[in-house]
């Protein structure tokens, strides 16, 4: 194997290249026409434009992908994680044609990609699962039947994903609907199928995860843990090894856990196994995730071990020659999404104007950003990963707070501000955290970031991008000017008048957009009356739900959206009088 195309972008892109050059391997990446001038393009030895800025017509084009591989020689495909990475068929068709995957079988793929299939396959082989159903549910009544055997509250997931989209927690019978409906059309929306299950949901538990790496020749190795409990909205914010819940006889038993599960799917390449720990010490399988994950970092950062040459190495047929794992210190690895914290951490796409990133002693940055990058809402979020190992947990925490202080970013907001508030919290400090903590108990401090103001009303305008030296310094700057007569192009737009006031601009009565997307559910008609904090509509962007709230009490007198329709940042959604 000497040739590898990445079918991936961002900075897991980026971090696969690096690996796969100091191994001495020609690399391929791909791109789409939104990406040209993306890092993993300029870092690859070649790149191939794959389609158009929309994934699907893009980094989900499974024919387009394997066609640039066969055409620029390459020998072999790495997923890395989103996107391709847990397609069963996609697995299939790269190793149909002659191409090495480097990643699990289909049929692995396949059995844990389905949540109900990995609960059965992982219980037949001894791990602990969450008590609840083993069939997808297919209406109402059958949620609310077991929700009844198994007690409020409950969750309803997707059967076919993870990563907290199409997860919907229920408290009580009244919700049970909006719940499942929602449930069903995220998962469809993200993974290509409603089908979703029903499972006791655990109060206050942490997310303990596995990693472990399978060969070839039938070898295993188990990693260390991750704990990921420092969540919302059911995504991951923080990540660490070891994990503070557990003791040394617990992490010895999940070990065993974890490769029990690998084993029961055939499993080969690296993977993790997600379990949920309870305030007894009890833990329960949750999902196996047959990839490489985001936080892959932390476990390399105590133990030394790259992880994503040993997933080239398997996959070229080499068997597992570590004997043991012997992990050292403690790594905190913190994702820098671009979102505002401040408002509920809506996505914030725009242009990044500055960055600088930290470094020094134990500080390692995983990104794809640099001045003048675009955040697209075409795709995820994660700028960046800020990854530091300390002797001990305190000192890794020290380093974490000194980084995230170094890191320079503007013209986007981040979830720093979140980061910071975490490691100032006693809770975390004290390792008493959970899946629910953040959400429930860690508030910002400070003023928000500073929103560019509209512009004012008038005549047609014309993107424009330059780059300007202010004391020697160099910045990128984006801005908006009148169009040439005649211009064309899709980068114009109409000055915002009063049908587009921007947020910060509009009364309490008037609802706009906080982001583009699309409107996928709208929940009042014209003259209801609504409530303060009352949903209006749904808002999917980046691949998230987002409910849109009236911001005032009365009647709805004028409502401007309905499903299926894409609005931009400030375009008005209702007028509450």
């Amino acid at each position: 194997m000497k040739s590898l195309l990445i079918a991936n972008r961002g900075e897991i892109a980026v971090r696969v290249i690096r690996t796969a050059k100091e191994m001495g391997l020609r690399t391929v990446a791909v791109y789409s026409e939104l990406d040209r001038d993306a890092l993993h393009v300029h870092l690859a030895d070649e790149a191939w434009n794959v389609g158009a800025a929309p994934a699907a017509d893009s980094y989900l084009n499974q024919e387009k992908i394997i066609k640039i591989a066969h055409e620029s020689g390459a020998e072999a495909i790495h997923p890395g994680y989103g996107f391709l990475s847990e397609n069963a068929g996609f697995a299939d068709a790269v190793s149909g044609a002659g191409i090495v995957w480097v990643g699990p079988s289909g049929e692995s793929i396949k059995t844990m990609g389905d949540k109900i299939t990995s609960r059965r396959s992982a219980a037949a082989h001894g791990v602990p699962t969450v008590p609840g159903a083993v069939d997808p549910v297919g209406d109402i009544d059958e949620v609310l039947d077991l929700a009844e055997r198994f007690g409020y509250p409950v969750a309803i997931k997707a059967a076919h994903g993870g990563g907290g989209k199409g997860l919907r927690v229920v408290h009580g019978a009244e919700a049970a609907q909006e719940a499942f409906e929602g449930a069903r059309r995220e998962a469809d929306a993200y993974f290509g199928s409603p089908e979703v299950y029903v499972e006791k949901y655990l109060e206050k538990p942490r997310h303990v995860e596995g990693q472990i790496l399978f060969d070839t020749h039938g070898n295993a190795l188990f990693l260390g843990e991750r704990d990921c409990s420092v969540q919302r909205r059911h995504q991951k914010l923080i990540e660490e090894t070891p994990s503070p819940g557990l003791t040394d006889s617990q992490r010895k038993e999940l070990g065993k856990a974890a490769i029990a599960a690998g084993r029961s799917c055939g499993y080969t390449n690296a993977g993790t196994v997600e379990f949920l720990l309870d305030a007894e010490g009890d833990f329960y399988f949750l999902e196996m995730n047959t990839r490489l994950q985001v936080e892959h970092t932390v476990t390399e950062m105590v133990t030394g071990i790259d992880l994503v040459e040993w997933q080239l190495r398997i996959a070229a047929g080499e068997a597992l020659n570590i004997d043991e794992v012997r992990p050292h210190g403690h790594a905190i690895e913190f994702r820098i999404n671009a979102e505002d914290p401040h408002d509920d951490y809506l996505p914030t796409p725009g242009q990044v104007v500055e960055w600088v990133e930290p470094a020094g002693p134990g500080v390692r940055v995983d990104s794809w950003i640099r001045p003048g990058a675009a955040v697209s809402q075409y795709y995820d979020n994660l700028m960046a990963k800020i990854v530091v190992w300390g002797a001990d947990r305190e000192s890794a925490i020290a380093r974490g707070k000194r980084a995230l202080g170094e890191l320079t970013v503007s013209g986007v907001s981040t979830t720093v501000p979140a980061h910071l508030a975490v490691l100032d919290h006693e809770d975390f400090l004290e390792g008493r955290h959970h899946t629910r903590w953040m959400e429930e108990t860690v508030e910002l401090s400070g003023p928000a970031p500073e929103v560019a103001p509209a512009l004012p009303e008038g005549e047609e305008l014309a993107k424009r991008d330059m780059t300007v030296e202010v004391g020697g310094r160099r910045f990128g700057v984006t801005y908006w000017a009148p169009a040439p007569a005649g211009a064309g192009g899709p980068a114009r737009r109409k000055r915002p008048g009063p049908a587009t006031a921007r947020a910060q601009g509009a009364s309490d009565g008037v609802i706009v957009a906080p982001m583009q997307g699309t409107i996928v559910k709208v929940y009042v008609e014209a003259g209801r009356a609504v409530k303060v904090g009352e949903p209006i509509c749904v808002l999917e962007a980046m691949k998230m739900e987002n409910e849109v709230v009236s911001r005032a009490a009365g009647d709805v007198i004028d409502l401007r959206v309905e499903p299926g329709d894409t609005v931009t940042a400030g375009d008005v959604i209702a007028v509450v009088k």
